[in-house]
């Protein structure tokens, strides 16, 4: 692993550390982490670590944001495909939700949270992390919107209860509560609560359509469970 993690220089590269830190916490949890543990598992010296990234603090947030900064990657992706609203939203609630008891960036986003008010760094990373996915999440509701494949509905206010929701959600998975360990139930619930907050276009605006002659958009192709509506097949994949 320590010739894998090398450059030709001898120096570990900063994205390898962030990268050996991730699967560090995935395996032994955050707890364990110490400078001195990810130096000894790159094969490098603590305070080659440290003149990158100088303290404990900076590197798990510089973890965080590598982690978030593939995600927004996979966003992006994702609200580019010619797919519904309904299955873009549905893929949206998979990226965002934990893939298990131990999964690092979650574990980090839990450890961000609890040091944030003694940290105004940390607060204001929180912030723009939190943003981005705000604000996909709000242009993918609005576009739904527009497409009439979800009712109109405040994008903003409806993408700040989702991700209240999902936050919540998350948390039991990562702290393995009785009734969070499985990630599986925790989309099932995320889908519910999709179908309470956001009503198909056409459960209130089909009478509409019919009288002024105007037609469903076309939503594109169909690849996956949706998380709206009522149709039979609808279920989870």
């Amino acid at each position: 692993m320590a010739g894998a993690a090398r450059r030709r220089d001898g120096h570990v590269t900063q994205e390898r550390m962030l990268e050996e830190a991730m699967t560090a916490i995935a395996e032994d949890g955050l707890s364990s982490l110490t400078m001195s543990a990810l130096a000894e598992r790159l094969g490098t010296s603590g305070g080659h670590i440290l003149y990158y990234f100088g303290s404990k603090d900076l590197l798990l947030l510089a973890a965080l944001r590598w982690s978030e900064a593939a995600l927004a990657e996979e966003r992006r992706a994702l609200l580019s495909r010619r797919i519904t609203a309904e299955r873009k939203l549905d893929r949206f609630l998979r990226l965002y939700l934990p893939r298990g008891p131990r999964d690092p960036r979650w574990t980090l986003w839990i450890e961000l949270w609890a040091r944030t008010p003694g940290n105004s760094a940390l607060g204001e990373a929180q912030e723009e992390l939190d943003r981005g996915w705000h604000e996909d999440l709000e242009t993918l509701l609005a576009a739904g919107v527009a497409r009439r494949r979800f009712a109109p509905l405040d994008a903003g206010a409806r993408a700040s209860e989702l991700l209240a929701l999902l936050d919540g959600l998350s948390t039991r998975v990562v702290l393995g509560q009785d009734s969070g360990r499985d990630p599986r139930p925790a989309l099932e619930v995320a889908r519910s609560a999709v179908r309470a907050l956001i009503t198909p276009y056409d459960a209130v605006a089909a009478d509409d359509d019919e009288q002024n002659g105007v037609g469903n958009a076309p939503g594109g192709a169909d690849d996956g469970p949706s998380v709206t509506g009522n149709a039979p097949g609808s279920a989870a994949s």
